[in-house]
């Protein structure tokens, strides 16, 4: 075990889904690398991994919309987080979705959400953080948010290599 995992694996932070739209494909996986990461301009995270369909889709997209999922939302994380669109799986038919305005994809279930514009993006090793500038949020699920501890049951679609 490295000295780093002794650490991280205290660690049990929010999941969330981010989804991207571009070139008439759209993806979408669970992501457990999401932050506020500024506080003027307000500006948000996420953490892509690199073997990951949502992440092709996102360096062509100008916005990438994120979502909160509450616990009781264990089902539509284990769609986006335990499917995989690089074996041909529709997600967004088996979800309700609207597209918003410059095309991002928002989830009509998800306890809450936002739309932001692509600031820029850092390369973090095996994943590559999208730097979001928040232009839209909308939701209104109440309840404990899902999270690390709750989503270790969901097998990746792609697994962690």
């Amino acid at each position: 075990m490295a000295v780093a995992d002794e650490f991280t694996d205290r660690l049990d932070p929010e999941m969330c889904v981010v989804t991207a739209a571009a070139h008439g494909e759209r993806a979408g996986c669970l992501v457990g690398f999401a932050s506020q990461c500024s506080i003027r301009p307000v500006r948000f995270v996420v953490w892509l991994s690199t073997v990951n369909r949502t992440y092709r889709v996102a360096l062509a997209a100008d916005r990438l919309a994120v979502h909160l999922l509450t616990r009781d939302q264990f089902a539509l994380a284990a769609l986006f987080g335990g499917e995989t669109g690089d074996r041909g799986v529709d997600k967004f038919a088996r979800a309700r979705w609207s597209e918003r305005p410059g095309g991002a994809v928002v989830l009509a279930d998800a306890a809450a959400w936002f739309v932001g514009t692509v600031a820029s993006r850092a390369d973090g090793g095996d994943h590559v953080g999208f730097v979001l500038d928040p232009v839209e949020w909308g939701g209104q699920g109440e309840g404990p948010l899902l999270r690390l501890a709750d989503a270790r049951r969901i097998d990746p679609g792609h697994p962690v290599e």
